[in-house]
Order: C-alpha cells, then structure tokens, then sequence
C-alpha cells in the first residue's frame, strides 16, 4: 500500500533514510526556510517520492497519515497549516531525542491513544513517560556505501553540527580535553569554529570518513547519533561515551571502545592510532554489526509495519 505522508524538515539525514520507505512524502515549505520547513533541501540525494509542498497549499491536499517530528510540529505547525478533517488523518509522532527537562520524570508532550509515539532507541522509550500514548522502536536504518575503510589518516574523525554552541550535552568539552592528547579532526555545520574542517556533504562523507583511523563520539546525553551507524557502515572502529544507547551497541575490544572513564578511552584511542591492524579488525566487526543491526531493509520493514498499523488504526499499547 503506496501512502501520501505529510512530514516536515526536522533532521536531514534521517528523513533521507526514512523517505526510501515506498510512500511518497509530502514535505511543506515556506520562504527563507524557517525551522521545519525547508523541503528538499540540498546535500541529499533525494529520491522522485519527496515533493515539497507550499505551507499554505497543504490543507487543500490529500494524505493517508501526518508524521509530527518535533514539538513546534505537534504544538504549533499542525494547527497552522492542517484543516481540521486532516487533523483527525492517523497521526504518529517520530521522537528524536531522550527527555531533556529531566532524564527519568519528564512526560511526553503527546498523550493521545490515538497517536503511535515512536522512538528510534530502546533507552528513549525507556526514559520518556509516556503516559497512555501507545509507543513503539524503530531503530536507525542507513545504506551500505560503496567504500572500503583504509584508516590511513592515524587521527581520529568527530562528525557533530553545531557542537561549539551545543554544550556538555554534546561534549563540547570532552572534545576539546581529548584533542590535547590525541589528533582528532571535527567534521560538521560550524566546524570552522573550533578549528575543524567544515561541513562535508553527505553523499561524500562515507568516503572521507574511511580514511580515518577511528572515529570518535564525544556525546554524553543525546540518541544514538546516525553519525556513529554510517561510520560503523563505513568500516571505522567506534570509540565513545558509554551512556544512553551507544553502550548496547559497541562491544569493547571487538567493534571499538566505549567507557565513562576518559582517561581510558584516550588510552584506546592512542591505541589505534599505534596499532593501525588492530583498527582495521575493530572495524571490520562495526561494520558487520551495522549491517545486521542498522540495515536500511530492516528499517524499512519496520517503518512500513508501522504506517500500516497506524493507518488501519490498530494499536499495540506496549509503553513503559
């Protein structure tokens, strides 16, 4: 079943992923590109299933379902720019991020029995409270690019937008402590700032990123980055932080290393960078976790279940 969804702009690669599901998305637009409405923005490959749309043309269009991604979507936008019958159109609502207020007792601005919550990490849905509102995970999916890692560059590759101005939360610290004892170079929106090498497009990245000796997420609180699954795709060895999702996914020693202890991750780190081989083989086994874990099939998969769950208004309450 071929669907017409209505979503916004909120994250670039991972709507990039989304929209390789068989649904054309609907995306609404306005002059100047405020906040969720920049449409097909350049930088993606971006597939003939994605349409922008005008902000003031939606309420005249038909869709199946509407995909809230942030707050102003659900809060703001939906009163905007939808009709009221497209109001009561299924709804989901694709949650980025774990709670920011507070980490354990923070309630889910949805509350709604008839609007499936969707988080893309187990410790999300974990953390959220989510009330009465059904929810459910799908994790990250991203494709296999045709590239093969050769760490030949013995530095490691932090791959973060905004990080300057994003705080701890981010590691903007952890960054800047780690790059006085290890060689590490900061790819992303503003890298320029902090002495990095500025904003690689993403059809480029796999091939820049693969030749990195490792790459390094510096992250203390946020989701499981879609940077970390596309470098562990690329074949690079993952070292990190080991909170939120990222400690389920990195096994130390086999696919990289993750620690709260930063001392000992700068020791793992100057590790790689002496032991070239060693990298080689840690990341030979990211890569063939990612494939098993983040592949774009089984993403894809799993987001068809859902659009037809949620259109067919069948609901699985399963919340903690």
């Amino acid at each position: 079943m071929r669907l017409r969804i209505l979503t916004w702009h909120v994250h670039g690669s991972y709507l990039y992923y989304l929209t390789q599901a068989p649904h054309d998305f609907y995306l609404p637009t306005k002059p100047g590109h405020p906040e969720g409405y920049g449409g097909r923005l350049p930088g993606f490959a971006w597939g003939d299933n994605v349409h922008d749309i005008p902000a003031e043309a939606v309420r005249s269009q038909e869709f199946d379902c509407i995909l809230f991604q942030s707050r102003r979507n659900y809060l703001e936008d939906q009163f905007e720019i939808l009709s009221d019958v497209q109001r009561q159109l299924p709804k989901l609502y694709l949650e980025h991020d774990p709670p920011r207020e507070h980490p354990t007792d923070t309630q889910h601005i949805v509350d709604d029995a008839e609007t499936l919550l969707v988080h893309v990490t187990h410790f999300n849905r974990l953390m959220w409270d989510c009330g009465n509102t059904p929810t459910c995970v799908i994790e990250h999916g991203v494709t296999q690019p045709e590239v093969e890692y050769t760490g030949s560059i013995p530095r490691g590759l932090v791959v973060a937008n905004g990080l300057r101005t994003r705080g701890r939360r981010l590691g903007v610290d952890i960054f800047k402590q780690v790059k006085r004892s290890i060689p590490l170079d900061l790819v992303g929106m503003g890298a320029e700032s902090m002495g990095g090498l500025g904003e690689i497009p993403h059809a480029q990245l796999p091939e820049f990123q693969a030749q990195y000796r490792f790459f390094f997420h510096p992250v203390r609180y946020t989701s499981l980055g879609l940077a970390v699954c596309e470098a562990m795709m690329a074949g690079l060895p993952i070292v990190g932080l080991a909170t939120t999702e990222l400690a389920t996914v990195i096994e130390n020693g086999v696919s990289g290393y993750v620690d709260t202890n930063l001392d000992r991750l700068i020791e793992q780190m100057q590790v790689l960078i002496d032991h070239p081989e060693l990298a080689q083989q840690l990341g030979a086994a990211a890569k063939e976790s990612a494939r098993s874990r983040f592949g774009i099939q089984r993403f894809i998969q799993d987001w068809n279940a859902v659009f037809e769950r949620v259109c067919e208004s069948v609901f699985l309450v399963n919340s903690y």
